[in-house]
C-alpha cells in the first residue's frame, strides 16, 4: 500500500500538490505471516482497542496514529475517543485491470479526497486548517492482491485530536 501525504492548494482551475510523501509495502501474509486485524465492536464496527492493524483492514471512521515509515503494511489504530493523529474519512475503489501508474493513481486519489473533504469537514479545504493524505495501491498490491482501494485520511497539523473531525469546520 502506498502512502501519499498531500497538502493541496485549490484554485479555480487546478489542484496543486505541494508536499508528497510516499512508500509502499505488501501485507506480511504474502510472506507467510498473518496480518493483524483491529478489535471492533460487533454492532458499530468501531475500533475498541489500541493496537496495530493491517492497512487493508482500515474502514471509514477508523482513527490511528501517524506512521513515518516509507513501507506501510500496518498502522497503529486507537478508539476515536482517545487522542490520535489521523482518521479515515473516505474510501474510493479504483477501476481497471492494468496498473495505471503512480502518477495516475496519485492524481485520482488527490481529486477524490479533495472532493470529499468539504462534505466531511463542513468547510472548504483551502480555508481549513486540516490536511489530508491517501493510502493508495502500489503496483505490487495492485497486481498481486487486486488492491484497488484508496483510503483518504484527515489530520490536524497542529497535533492530536480526540473524537472525529467530521463536521469540525476548521
Amino acid at each position: 500500500m502506498r502512502r501519499t501525504l498531500t497538502r493541496a492548494l485549490v484554485s479555480v482551475a487546478a489542484v496543486a500538490v505541494v508536499i508528497p510523501l510516499s512508500g509502499c509495502g505488501l501485507l506480511s501474509n504474502l510472506a507467510g505471516g498473518s496480518a493483524p486485524q483491529p478489535e471492533r465492536d460487533e454492532t458499530t464496527q468501531e475500533i475498541v482497542e489500541e493496537g496495530d492493524a493491517d492497512v487493508f483492514a482500515l474502514m471509514v471512521g477508523d482513527c490511528m496514529n501517524e506512521v513515518s515509515e516509507e513501507v506501510v503494511s500496518e498502522v497503529p489504530v486507537v478508539p476515536c475517543d482517545q487522542p490520535h493523529d489521523e482518521e479515515v474519512f473516505f474510501d474510493l475503489t479504483l477501476e481497471g485491470d492494468e496498473y495505471p501508474g503512480d502518477d495516475a493513481i496519485q492524481s485520482q486519489s488527490d481529486e477524490a479526497c479533495l472532493a470529499q473533504f468539504e462534505p466531511f469537514v463542513g468547510m472548504a479545504y483551502d480555508v481549513s486548517t486540516l490536511a489530508f493524505y491517501a493510502y493508495r495501491p502500489s503496483q505490487e498490491s495492485w497486481e498481486q492482491m487486486d488492491d484497488r482501494v484508496v483510503s483518504c485520511v484527515i489530520y490536524d497539523p497542529a497535533g492530536k485530536v480526540t473524537g472525529t473531525l467530521e463536521g469540525a469546520a476548521r
